[in-house]
């Protein structure tokens, strides 16, 4: 038994259910698709190269910066797991928010996280398009007009070819970061024949393991953070399988071994073989630079290589996450309901098209406006991971007890419910709070929360307008009889 979405004086597709038989989206995500997107599916170049950013921010240190944000993923995705599961659904915590806090809050988190998505679109695109120009040549504009065609072509063809793209790109990141670990320890250990390096610089330089303080720690979570986001795809995702309460559940209890590997194991290798404060770290990215630290031959060209991967599957990722959740938002009346048809093979043709456009002159206007201007719409996004965290706690607190009282008991429940709930919640407030004190953040955090007041101020009018034409509804109805 499931516990039932309130009713908005809704039609059916208000409520998630498809208005007329062939009208929903199909069901072509393989479980080893499902697999492969909960493990890797959203590392992309943040990783790989942004993370030297917080490596210079922090130190070794680092390691405890990517260990706080991670301990907020594994919560919030334990959350929205226990919901997941209850109650599969392709519009994930935007549906849950609906139903647990509101229309307003349904409305308002997906249309910020449609944005974040969307604005991920010209930055992965852009970034493709560098390693492709270097190699091949021709303008930049061409390549990343190129990538995001062919990505959107697939993805247009059915949900399956999106599940086998990313099948590849995944599985070719996860050889990537295993191979890089599996090297590195060798060197640390002093065992890699033919290695110029081993033992420890990063942690014995300048200061040992916290050379610019536990504050530094802080402020090197706060960019970390960000590289997590898309963690909760796979929710999005397991909707479009034939069993996604099984794939939700793999991929939440696997969170914490996913986090332990490819974060906390991979930057482990970094800073005990780079120093965190080298030229060669800032120029080169903390994995090409540790290659080469390490002695490997062609380590810039194997670096591009699955830098090119991590971009293309990120820019897979946000073309389908975004499609799918206009499509979600459209279906239960919240965005234009042409948003909302489907293909004869169950792909929501006219959300993915409108995703893509609207990235695109995303992606033009990165080329013809100013960087001031482009940096500005991206800070937008700065803060929306917490929001959508945030959200996505207080409808688990609403959800669960309902479940409870309807006796409902979900394959994936929340440890030590409501107190480590709150807990996550006190954490997202604390995280707030350092971006208005730390300096570089305050900026994003500004146009995030005014760009968050802004869409729940529409959100709330748009319940009260909606509430209204349903009451006028009624009442039609009942002088009519």
């Amino acid at each position: 038994m499931q516990v039932q979405p309130q009713d908005h004086g809704q039609d059916p597709a208000r409520t998630g259910q498809d208005a007329e038989p062939g009208s929903g989206l199909g069901q072509g995500l393989k479980p080893r698709h499902i697999t492969m997107i909960s493990i890797a599916g959203v590392i992309g170049a943040g990783l790989f190269v942004g993370s030297k950013n917080a490596i210079a921010e922090a130190g070794p240190g680092v390691l405890l910066s990517y260990a706080f944000a991670g301990l907020l993923v594994v919560l919030v995705m334990r959350m929205l797991g226990e919901m997941a599961t209850a109650q599969p659904d392709t519009g994930s915590f935007s549906t849950y928010a609906d139903r647990a806090l509101g229309r307003w809050a349904g409305f308002s988190v997906g249309w910020l996280y449609w944005w974040f998505w969307v604005l991920v679109i010209p930055v992965e695109a852009t970034a493709a398009a560098d390693i492709l120009s270097d190699w091949l040549g021709a303008p930049q504009w061409v390549w990343a007009l190129a990538v995001t065609l062919l990505l959107t072509a697939t993805n247009l063809a059915s949900v399956g070819n999106y599940g086998e793209f990313e099948f590849w790109f995944a599985g070719i990141k996860v050889v990537a970061i295993v191979g890089f670990i599996v090297v590195g320890v060798l060197a640390i250990t002093g065992v890699l024949p033919g290695s110029d390096v081993s033992g420890t610089p990063g942690f014995g330089l300048d200061g040992g393991f916290l050379p610019n303080g536990f504050t530094a720690v802080l402020a090197g979570m706060l960019l970390t953070m960000f590289s997590f986001m898309g963690t909760e795809i796979v929710t999005i995702a397991a909707a479009e399988s034939p069993d996604p309460r099984k794939g939700v559940r793999r991929a939440v209890n696997s969170v914490i071994g996913r986090i332990a590997l490819f974060y906390l194991a991979s930057i482990f290798v970094v800073v005990a073989l780079v120093p965190w404060n080298s030229p060669e770290l800032a120029d080169a990215g903390s994995f090409q630079s540790t290659l080469q630290a390490i002695g490997i031959p062609g380590a810039a060209t194997i670096m591009d290589i699955v830098i090119l991967t991590a971009v293309a599957s990120c820019l897979n990722s946000a073309l389908y996450t975004a499609s799918r959740m206009v499509f979600s938002l459209s279906r239960r009346g919240d965005g234009p309901r042409w948003l909302s048809h489907v293909s004869g093979r169950g792909v929501p043709y006219p959300a993915i098209l409108a995703s893509t456009a609207i990235g695109f002159l995303a992606v033009v206007g990165n080329y013809l406006l100013p960087d001031r201007i482009f940096g500005m719409l991206l800070a937008t996004s700065g803060a929306l991971a917490l929001v959508v965290y945030a959200i996505i706690a207080l409808s688990q607190l609403r959800m669960r007890r309902r479940l409870d009282a309807a006796g409902e008991r979900p394959v994936v429940r929340m440890w030590l419910f409501p107190w480590l709930t709150y807990a996550a919640l006190a954490f997202i407030a604390v995280v707030l709070v350092l971006m208005v004190v730390l300096p570089g953040q305050r900026v994003e955090l500004t146009l995030s929360l005014v760009l968050t007041a802004v869409v729940v101020a529409v959100g709330v009018r748009h319940q009260r307008a909606t509430g209204r034409s349903a009451d006028l509804r009624e009442r039609g109805a009942a002088l009519r009889r």
